[in-house]
């Protein structure tokens, strides 16, 4: 007798916002989204859940992760870590996507062409306070 595999299901909190967020990974990291796709998602719908375990709800029967994505070490300290956001439904056997964060950078990043300095992606908005960042970390890191 063959064993059925039972597979887990996407669903999104709001499927066309974290597609252009999943969009900006691809375009500004690609390796994260590389593992992503390649990697991390066929995880999930096999049942292994990956990252960090927050929450826990008994009445939803629902556990809620966070997954860190590679991330350059100067864009996490200026923008802070690239996090898939997650929640796992067991009884229906769904995942429901909620978010892929620094929201405001990936957001910026689907809207308009992002420029660099010095390595990293910097804000339109924020331009002045995320060169502001890499210049204090660079000095830090050369003394």
């Amino acid at each position: 007798m063959e064993s059925r595999i039972l597979h887990y299901h996407f669903e999104y909190v709001n499927e066309n916002e974290f597609r252009k967020k999943e969009r900006s990974v691809r375009k500004y990291n690609m390796l994260a989204y590389k593992k992503l796709t390649f990697e991390y998602y066929p995880s999930i719908r096999e049942g292994k859940f990956l990252g960090k375990l927050v929450s826990t709800d008994s009445k939803e029967h629902s556990k809620t992760y966070e997954l860190k994505l590679p991330t350059d070490n100067l864009f996490a300290k200026v923008h802070g870590d690239v996090t898939l956001h997650y929640t796992v439904y067991e009884d229906s056997r769904a995942v429901l996507l909620s978010n892929i964060t620094p929201d405001s950078i990936l957001e910026e990043g689907h809207r308009s062409e992002l420029s660099t300095y010095k390595g990293v992606m910097i804000s339109k908005t924020n331009a002045e306070k995320d060169m502001f960042k890499v210049n204090l970390l660079n000095a830090i890191k050369n003394q």
